[in-house]
């Protein structure tokens, strides 16, 4: 499954010469992952209290190809993988359908009380893979 949306690049978003900082396009990555987990019926902060998980992320890489200005507006798309124990989100933004960058973010299933590793919980597993 691919989720997508939009993002609108603000010029506080920028800098002076209207350049997005890199950092609003990491926060964007996050408020996307945010939006795909509560389109998905678990968002992050209720798989805590339904399964007794979380999904921190274990790593991040980012690809910049070109730059994002004030004023554009992202099409962001996210596509997940699932493993046992983890999952990728991958991300790709374009502007007028000319990809401007792509990350990944690969993301632990831990168990709130432990934070050690665990499985997918099924349920969990089957929305992120629908």
């Amino acid at each position: 499954m691919t989720y997508a949306r939009e993002w609108t690049v603000r010029f506080s978003d920028s800098d002076p010469f209207g350049i997005a900082h890199y950092p609003r396009i990491v926060d964007a990555f996050q408020e996307t992952a945010d939006m795909y987990m509560e389109s998905i019926g678990h968002p992050f902060w209720a798989i805590q209290t339904e399964f007794g998980v979380g999904l921190p992320v274990a790593s991040m890489d980012v690809d910049f190809e070109r730059p994002v200005e004030s004023g554009d507006v992202v099409e962001f798309s996210l596509t997940t993988d699932v493993g046992t124990t983890s999952v990728t989100f991958e991300y790709e933004g374009a502007v007028d359908g000319e990809r401007r960058f792509t990350g990944t973010e690969q993301r632990v299933c831990v168990g709130v009380e432990d934070g050690r590793p665990t499985p997918v919980p099924d349920p969990l597993r089957e929305a992120l893979t629908a």
